[in-house]
């Protein structure tokens, strides 16, 4: 039986990192997430940072399992008390208001590479109308300019568990599943990393040269001063 993980497992891994000595695997794995969203909360390279949430305040963690996996980089963290989940019967599912922006490049990025997905299962996984979506598809929504399509997972609006069964069952709905699914999924997963690790180097890349820039204006503002001190 598959353990469950945290009510907020975004920010719990962000705390888990921020305040003990874990390993990204064992965060990772005990938050459900992907090692590299961990490795990119570490380096401060995520979308956006999360405020931490203390798994031992909520009792899903103890201090006594955490320090088990601190002493043992192989141990895998156990569940103290599961989150009590709510289940909703109607409406959309619910996104952070942080998050809420980043809802039409996700829709975008699942009509572009899914589009066997039907409207009413991106409204479900993203928490979305269709009318929103029939807009994004036609391009006559208001801000079609400015949405660029990305990646659900990789905006936090779905873990990768939920798009690949979202996916699985359109394509087995439509007929389109055959012997190489495993195979290609198995490809999308290590696209997946990829893209990840491609983001993360051109964010550093980015902010290195923003450093640098930052550093040669602060070098010419302080030459033109001096320059004119001697002028003076």
């Amino acid at each position: 039986m598959t353990q469950p993980t945290p009510l907020m497992p975004h920010a719990t891994a962000s705390w888990l990192v921020d305040n003990t000595a874990l390993t990204f695997e064992q965060i990772a794995e005990f938050c459900g997430l992907h090692i590299l969203e961990v490795q990119a909360m570490a380096d401060d390279l995520a979308a956006s940072k999360y405020t931490g949430r203390d798994p031992l305040r909520s009792g899903e963690l103890t201090m006594g399992e955490i320090e088990k996996g601190q002493a043992d980089p192989a141990y895998k963290l156990k569940m103290h008390k599961a989150p009590v989940t709510v289940s909703r019967t109607k409406g959309p599912r619910y996104t952070p208001v942080s998050k809420r922006q980043d809802k039409p490049d996700g829709i975008a990025w699942i009509l572009r590479n899914h589009p066997e997905v039907s409207d009413a299962q991106i409204g479900k996984l993203i928490g979305t109308t269709r009318n929103t979506i029939a807009a994004i598809r036609d391009r006559s929504h208001w801000n079609i300019s400015n949405i660029t399509a990305k990646d659900p997972v990789t905006l936090g609006l779905c873990s990768q568990r939920e798009l690949d069964a979202i996916v699985a069952k359109a394509a087995k709905k439509a007929g389109i599943v055959d012997e190489g699914a495993d195979e290609r999924l198995g490809d999308d997963r290590e696209a997946l990393i990829e893209e990840l690790r491609a983001e993360r180097v051109a964010q550093a890349k980015a902010a290195s040269e923003a450093a640098q820039e930052a550093e040669v204006a602060a070098w010419l503002e302080a030459k033109r001063a001096a320059e004119a001190a001697g002028e003076a």
